[in-house]
């Protein structure tokens, strides 16, 4: 069995704690309708979000489904499930119930003029309806949403469906990890992603991405974890990897960046074209920071493993609780009338305080905030 590679741990909580700047940035950001606007805007922070929301969701997917290939050998199909219920449904249902409402809440009153209290909102936003259509997300109501939990929820669905079909999924076998040892061919998986987005579309509530674009990470995780060569294959092609995200990149920007285009769902060629690229770039960006972490990975690490595995088990729980943090942060932050990169500092500095105290004074020190977070039991002492 390959190793378990704990410098992908470190990954995730970096990438999480990512999504504190960006989210932030949103605030700001003159095309995206966050929850809380400030009200002087610009158009830099789109560029900016669109540097990171082309690889930062799908290596979240990606480093998810090879965890999943090492839970998986070592429970087996049925303890994987439902090992995966708790440490993802239990904190979905929980953060539903008590956080997730706040930031529709906190929107209601900056862009509404809503006066009500959070308690007066609650009832509202659990007035819901079943909409089999939109699965995973078939829980729907006019202010209710699952939040930027949409991540745990594809996460879930995708962890079920492969705990029921694992026993039928073909192995990747000899031919597919040798086939990788042939120039090229590690990039040919960036065509089921194209084909998927040029087709389907992109989805904005989902960082841009198809939600089903999304299973092929999973997927593509899941099968990396089975043979040391893939992971060198991505090792060897890093280089040209990064310089072709960086082509596919600039040749997408138009599009998103056109006031008489789609990208998201469009048909027109310079939509679809946009996409493409989008998704090309996406693929290679994945293949170039895992490359290049293959090369540093081979030297010696002087890193304490006890702070790696704090921020490790961090993740999750940090991931549920920062957005609505953000938000309530940002809703008095924006009435400073304060210049723009003041404010978003400040939004940033304080919501990564708030974010991570709360994880460490509210979650990760008893049995029944750790399993509400999805942690395991461990040792939770301070």
């Amino acid at each position: 069995m390959p190793p378990r590679r704990p410098e992908l741990d470190t990954l995730r909580i970096t990438i999480v704690i990512g999504l504190v700047f960006f989210h932030a940035a949103l605030v700001f950001d003159a095309n995206d309708d966050f929850y809380v606007k400030n009200a002087g805007t610009t158009e830099v922070t789109t560029i900016l979000a669109g540097l990171g929301v082309v690889w930062a969701m799908p290596l979240l997917f990606l480093v998810a489904g090879v965890g999943s290939w090492h839970s998986l050998a070592r429970r087996g199909p049925r303890t994987f499930a439902v090992e995966r219920l708790l440490r993802l449904g239990v904190p979905l249902i929980f953060a539903t119930l008590t956080i997730v409402p706040v930031p529709q809440w906190l929107r209601l009153r900056s862009q509404s003029g809503y006066t009500g209290s959070y308690w007066d909102f609650l009832p509202s936003f659990f007035a819901v309806h079943l909409s089999p259509p939109d699965f995973p997300f078939i829980v729907q109501g006019d202010h209710f949403e699952t939040g930027h939990l949409w991540f745990v929820v594809l996460l879930l669905t995708f962890s079920l469906m492969l705990a029921a079909a694992v026993a039928w999924l073909p192995q990747p076998g000899e031919r597919l990890a040798a086939a990788v040892r042939h120039p090229g061919v590690i990039f040919l998986p960036a065509l089921p992603i194209t084909l998927v987005n040029a087709v389907a579309g992109l989805e904005e509530g989902f960082a841009a991405w198809n939600r089903w674009v999304y299973l092929l990470f999973f997927l593509y995780g899941y099968v990396l974890a089975t043979d040391p060569r893939f992971t060198e294959a991505f090792r060897r092609h890093a280089p040209a990897a990064a310089v072709l995200a960086f082509l596919a990149f600039g040749a997408c920007s138009p599009g998103f960046l056109s006031d008489g285009a789609d990208p998201f769902t469009g048909r027109s060629a310079l939509a679809v074209t946009t996409r493409v690229f989008f998704s090309i770039s996406g693929w290679c960006c994945l293949v170039a920071i895992l490359g290049f972490l293959e090369r540093r990975r081979r030297v010696p690490s002087t890193g304490t493993g006890r702070g790696r595995a704090y921020l490790g088990e961090a993740a999750l729980p940090v991931y549920v609780l920062h957005q609505p943090i953000v938000v309530a942060v940002a809703y008095v932050v924006v009435s400073w009338d304060a210049p723009i990169v003041v404010g978003y500092a400040v939004i940033v500095v304080i919501s990564l305080v708030l974010t991570f105290a709360a994880y460490d004074v509210l979650v990760r020190r008893t049995r029944v905030t750790r399993f509400l977070f999805g942690m395991r039991a461990g040792d939770n002492r301070a």
